[in-house]
C-alpha cells in the first residue's frame, strides 16, 4: 500500500531530516537527479526542486539515481552494509573487546561508527559494545556462572573494573542481581518507518516510532517506568514481536500473541485492555471508549490515556477516533493513523 502523507508534510520532513520517515517516502532532487532517503546527511535542495515517490523502484523508473550518501535502496530499519560486519562481530562474541585498531582492519572509521551509534542507538560505538558485553555478562550470572570467571570471561581485565562498569549499569553489584533482568532494545523495519521495540523477561514494553531525538528521554522513562538497566540486544520476545509485525504490515495477521508488559495506573490499565478489545478492521469513538470502561465522563482522561500508550499498533490506539468520524490525534503523526486504518480497512469483517 503506497499512501504517503500531505507534500507539504514530506517537504518539512525531507528539510528537517525527519528519519522517522525513512522508508516511507523517497526525494527526487531535481537539480541533480539523485534520489535520497529523508534522513540524507547532503545539503538540502529548495523545496521546488524536490519531487516525492513511495518506493525506490518508482524513483529510479522517473529516471533518479540513488545518492550514495544515504543509500536509499538499502533496508530502512536495517544497518547499512558497512556496520553489517561489525554488528556480525558484536553479535557472534559478545564478551570480547572492540578496539579502534579493529575497527580500521574492518575498514570502519572509528568517528563515522561514533555517529552512527549514537543516532541509532543513543549510544556511541564503545558504549554500545560495553553494553552488550555487560548484557552477556548478566546471561551468564543468571545461568549460574562463578562470578571470578563471568568478569574475566566478558572483556574485563580486572574484578574491580567489571564491578564499576557493571554497578553503573545495573545500579547494584554484581551479586546482587543474579535474578535482575534488563530491557533490550532494538530498531526494525517498517512501511511506516523505523520502529524502535524493547522487551524484559516478561514481555514487550516499547514499540514507538524511531525517533533519535528522543532516545535519551526514551531510556530514562523505560528505567523510570520499570525499574531496570536499558541494554541493546537480541531477545526471544523481540525476535517474535518482529516476525508478527511484518505478517501484520503483510495483511496476514490480525492479533498479535507476544505478552505485554504495560505498567500503568487503574485507569489506563483499563483503557489499554478495551483498546486490545476493539476488532481489527474497526474503530470506536473517545465516548464509546469511556463508556466501555464505565467512565461516560471521561472522554478527555480515555484520551490522555490513549496517548500514553506506549506499545503502538499492538495496543491499538490507531483505532480511536473522533465522534463523527474524524481521525483525531496520533503520537506518530495522523497520517500513519490513516495508513493503519487503511491497511486494516480492505479485510474487515
Amino acid at each position: 500500500m503506497n499512501l504517503l502523507p500531505p507534500p507539504a508534510d514530506l517537504t518539512r520532513a525531507f528539510l528537517a531530516g525527519d528519519a522517522q520517515y525513512d522508508g516511507v517516502f523517497y526525494a527526487g532532487i531535481t537539480t541533480t537527479g539523485i534520489f535520497c532517503r529523508p534522513s540524507c546527511p547532503a545539503r538540502k535542495p529548495r523545496p521546488e526542486h524536490l519531487e516525492f515517490f513511495a518506493t525506490p523502484a518508482q524513483a529510479v523508473t522517473a529516471g533518479y539515481r540513488a545518492c550514495r550518501r544515504c543509500d536509499p535502496t538499502g533496508a530502512i530499519g536495517l544497518p547499512p552494509a558497512w556496520v553489517a560486519p561489525l554488528l556480525e562481530r558484536i553479535e557472534r562474541e559478545p564478551a570480547a573487546r572492540v578496539t579502534q585498531t579493529d575497527l580500521e582492519e574492518l575498514g570502519i572509521d572509528p568517528t563515522r561508527a561514533r555517529r552512527w551509534f549514537l543516532r541509532h542507538h543513543g549510544l556511541t560505538f564503545s558504549e554500545y559494545a560495553r553494553s552488550r558485553r555487560l548484557q552477556s555478562a548478566q546471561e551468564k550470572l543468571q545461568a549460574g556462572v562463578v562470578l571470578d570467571d563471568v568478569a574475566l570471561g566478558t572483556g574485563w581485565d580486572s574484578h574491580s573494573g567489571f564491578r564499576e562498569a557493571y554497578g553503573r549499569e545495573f545500579g547494584g553489584p554484581p551479586g546482587s542481581r543474579r535474578q535482575g533482568g534488563a530491557i533490550v532494545t532494538r530498531v526494525v523495519a517498517s512501511p511506516l518507518g523505523p520502529l524502535r521495540l524493547a522487551a524484559t523477561s516478561a514481555g514487550i514494553c516499547l514499540v514507538e516510532f524511531h525517533d533519535p531525538a528522543r532516545l535519551e528521554a526514551q531510556r530514562q522513562a523505560l528505567q523510570r517506568w520499570l525499574g531496570l538497566p536499558v541494554l541493546p540486544g537480541n531477545h526471544p520476545h523481540l525476535d517474535r514481536l518482529e516476525s508478527e509485525l511484518g505478517e501484520y504490515f503483510a495483511g496476514t495477521r490480525r492479533d498479535f500473541t507476544v505478552p505485554l508488559v504495560a505498567p500503568g495506573t487503574g485507569f489506563q490499565t483499563l483503557v489499554w485492555d478495551a483498546l486490545c478489545k476493539i476488532p481489527y478492521g474497526e474503530t470506536r469513538s473517545y465516548a464509546a471508549l469511556a463508556a466501555s470502561v464505565g467512565r461516560p465522563k471521561a472522554q478527555r482522561a480515555v484520551g490522555l490515556a490513549n496517548g500514553n500508550n506506549r506499545i503502538a499498533i499492538v495496543i491499538p490506539c490507531h483505532r480511536v477516533v473522533n465522534t463523527g468520524g474524524a481521525l483525531g490525534g496520533y503520537g506518530g503523526g495522523v497520517w500513519r493513523k490513516h495508513w493503519l486504518l487503511e491497511l486494516e480497512r480492505p479485510t474487515a469483517a
